[in-house]
């Protein structure tokens, strides 16, 4: 769905169109200031969820700020699988973790199978944040 090329564009500010698949995990930091602190942001990219192991899963959620839902605008079926990947999230982080939701390929909207719309109304009727 390209969350290792969002990894790379927040941390580094580079794109890369091609990418190998992620296997386990892999992650970035970069600084960044609110409120005036600097703070260490840590972005862990995982393996679709499905196919992790169950304790796998629950350990990245553990102590998690917060996590980001990613689907891709070009694939119905990423968008079709937000509500388990939610509810895992959901389930095994703490109750103040914030949720956004991101529909990515956004460049490519003459292959979109997801409109804006419905990024928008899954966003709204789950509380979660949106872009």
């Amino acid at each position: 769905v390209g969350k290792s090329c969002l990894l790379l564009q927040f941390t580094d500010k580079r794109f890369q169109p091609v990418h190998d698949l992620t296997i386990g995990v892999e992650f970035g930091a970069r600084m960044i200031t609110i409120d005036g602190k600097q703070i260490k942001l840590q972005i862990w990219d995982t393996v679709n969820i499905i196919e992790m192991s169950f304790n796998l899963c629950i350990s990245y959620y553990r102590g998690a700020a917060g996590a980001l839902l990613v689907y891709d605008i070009t694939q119905r079926h990423t968008f079709n699988h937000l509500t388990s990947w939610l509810e895992d999230a959901r389930q095994h982080s703490n109750s103040n973790m914030v949720i956004m939701l991101i529909g990515n390929k956004c460049d490519l909207f003459a292959r979109r199978e997801v409109q804006k719309e419905e990024g928008e109304a899954f966003a709204r009727e789950h509380g979660l944040l949106e872009i």
